[in-house]
């Protein structure tokens, strides 16, 4: 079964689960790959957290069933998963611009977000470059930080004089991007790094890479033009969906080769351990 079978039952999943609970375990083994790794492809691929998704679909039926049912708002609110029917007008307003009782009492415009259907189209016209490299173990160091979207961390690092210390311990800048994975909001686990052994001290977070094998890619190109973004994109869309590699457990790196932004230039490689 393909990557795009699988995103489609796991839509269906959540459409027959949309009043329960949309278990984790249960994605990850329609997915057959850990639930963290999901979570990163369908963000990068949609655009949106799988966790948004679900709110969006929920909040959609609910504005439903108060335009088609005799429920209470209260039970319609609970039946979606809120705990109070305060949750439930907060998270309806915030989506739809009215309160659940406005509904009701006049013909409010609504938002409706449809279910999301993953289908194959007629991609890979540009050929993809990959290497496969059989690396060693190693260990980096560098900053680590849960912030709403990988950037983040890199703000945080160029801002609080933590690149200035690693070039001074090590005689060079933060090059490489750890993406562990994505919380249930769409935040993301990420480590702005540098590969170094021996470290003993304790002002920098840690991470050791195992042997193991990888998938390489290199992207050159214009930063305004989103042209990593874009090689993510194809990566998790085209390359992984028709082929027989998978992302494996370990987080992936972003190598920044060069990033000149006065320039508008960049050279970034994605490492994808398998």
């Amino acid at each position: 079964m393909d990557w795009t079978m699988r995103f489609n039952e796991v839509m269906e999943y959540v459409e027959q689960h949309i009043h329960g609970t949309i278990s984790e375990r249960a994605v990850s083994q329609i997915m057959a790959c850990p639930y963290d790794v999901f979570q990163g492809a369908f963000s990068q691929i949609t655009g949106i957290s799988f966790s948004e998704y679900v709110r969006r679909r929920k909040l959609t039926l609910a504005a439903y069933d108060l335009q088609n049912t005799d429920k209470t708002i209260l039970d319609i609110g609970l039946d979606y998963g809120y705990q109070s029917g305060d949750a439930f007008r907060v998270a309806f307003k915030a989506l739809h611009k009215v309160t659940p009782s406005q509904v009701r009492t006049a013909s409010p415009t609504l938002t409706f977000y449809c279910r999301l259907e993953f289908k194959i189209t007629i991609q890979g016209v540009d050929k993809m470059n990959y290497t496969i490299i059989e690396k060693e173990a190693f260990d980096v160091i560098g900053i680590r930080k849960t912030t709403p979207y990988g950037g983040g961390t890199w703000a945080i690092v160029k801002s609080d004089g933590s690149n200035e210390h690693i070039n001074e311990l090590s005689g060079k800048f933060f090059d490489l991007g750890l993406c562990f994975g994505f919380s249930e909001d769409g935040s993301n686990d990420y480590m702005c790094a540098i590969k170094f052994d021996g470290y003993t001290g304790n002002e920098f977070d840690t991470y050791h890479y195992p042997a193991t094998t990888w998938l390489k890619f290199e992207v050159r190109g214009k930063i305004s033009e989103d042209v990593l973004g874009q090689l993510w994109h194809k990566i998790n869309t085209e390359f992984l969906p028709s082929s027989k590699f998978h992302k494996g457990p370990l987080p992936t790196i972003e190598k920044y080769v060069a990033w000149n932004t006065d320039e508008d230039d960049c050279i970034v490689e994605v490492w994808i351990p398998q």
